[in-house]
């Protein structure tokens, strides 16, 4: 059926009438949105909306991340022809009504102004009734995301996969930072410090403000699935926010980032790791700091359509 519906099959972006299925387009060829999902910006009906910002203006090194959004979406055209591996025959594309909202508008000239574009972007998507699964852009994005679900479900269980907590002091409103947003987040009241988590930290923090950290070394020794475990006794029945910056895998797995370090998780761990948190009452995820410029071999767009992947099946296995 599949290599039939393959020579039939093209553009279904834009020429498949339902949101649920599984796609047999070719996948070097054809629109390339999310798991071939269709583009629309009608949510009537939708489960998961996803989205991208291609915002990259508050990186502190390597720039490149505007292009993440376009990359993964190509990335991922290789994985809707069949239920994704690890997750017991559950296949969210067939289970969930999934749609692609497409990239958020932006200015880029008016930097200051796309963080509460943002967050309107996302309370649009969560108003129509959908949750937002959203591809980076660097990860000052996750602030006004965080305010869009806090303002739904209160302060969120935070699971932040990286090789940095982002808490760098910050106190000046009128700076966007993608190495302060979590800082941000503590101090306006959208974390639930005490039930939150970063996961694949390797560099040196002054100050985590109360979450709880699960650097590099310890997923080494423990393994990734122990972790897991100590993450989904942590959060609870708690509504959770996943954050995964694709610096929290190792370069030698994700050469393509801004700010790459040494020592980080490999794509067999996280994919362990995400599969462990199965359970979880995940509201809403994003990837970010995919950075196509300094990618090879397109590893790093494929790594980040994978980690979406997962949080997708995260999403709809409590709600199956």
């Amino acid at each position: 059926m599949a290599l039939e519906d393959a020579k039939h099959q093209i553009d279904t972006a834009i020429t498949r009438d339902e949101f649920k299925g599984l796609a047999f387009e070719n996948a070097f060829s054809g629109v390339t949105s999310f798991l071939r999902r269709t583009y629309t910006k009608d949510l009537s009906g939708v489960d998961v909306a996803i989205t991208g910002i291609p915002f990259d203006q508050s990186v502190t090194n390597r720039p490149g991340t505007r292009f993440g959004p376009r990359a993964i979406r190509a990335a991922s055209s290789l994985q809707p022809f069949d239920p994704p591996y690890g997750w017991d025959g559950y296949s969210p594309l067939e289970a969930l009504a999934i749609a692609d909202y497409g990239d958020m508008a932006l200015d880029y000239a008016y930097t200051a102004d796309v963080p509460a574009r943002i967050e309107a972007h996302i309370k649009g998507i969560l108003d129509a009734g959908a949750a937002a699964i959203t591809l980076g852009g660097d990860h000052s994005i996750t602030l006004p995301i965080l305010r869009a679900h806090a303002a739904k479900h209160g302060p969120v269980a935070l699971i932040q996969v990286d090789a940095h907590t982002d808490t760098w002091p910050d106190d000046d409103a009128s700076r966007i930072d993608h190495g302060t947003f979590c800082y941000t987040a503590v101090k306006e009241g959208l974390i639930d410090v005490a039930h939150s988590a970063h996961v694949g930290i390797r560099t040196v923090v002054e100050d985590n403000l109360g979450i709880h950290i699960h650097d590099a070394a310890e997923v080494h020794a423990r393994g990734a699935g122990a972790v897991a475990e100590d993450l989904r006794a942590r959060v609870g029945e708690r509504p959770v926010y996943l954050s995964f910056d694709i610096d929290g895998l190792d370069p030698a797995f994700a050469p393509g980032t801004g700010t790459p370090v040494w020592g980080g998780l490999s794509s067999a761990q996280a994919a362990q790791l995400l599969r462990g948190l199965a359970g979880i009452t995940l509201v809403g995820g994003d990837v970010v700091e995919v950075s196509p410029p300094f990618d090879h071999a397109e590893m790093t767009a494929v790594a980040g359509a994978h980690v979406a992947m997962e949080l997708l099946c995260l999403w709809g296995w409590t709600r199956r």
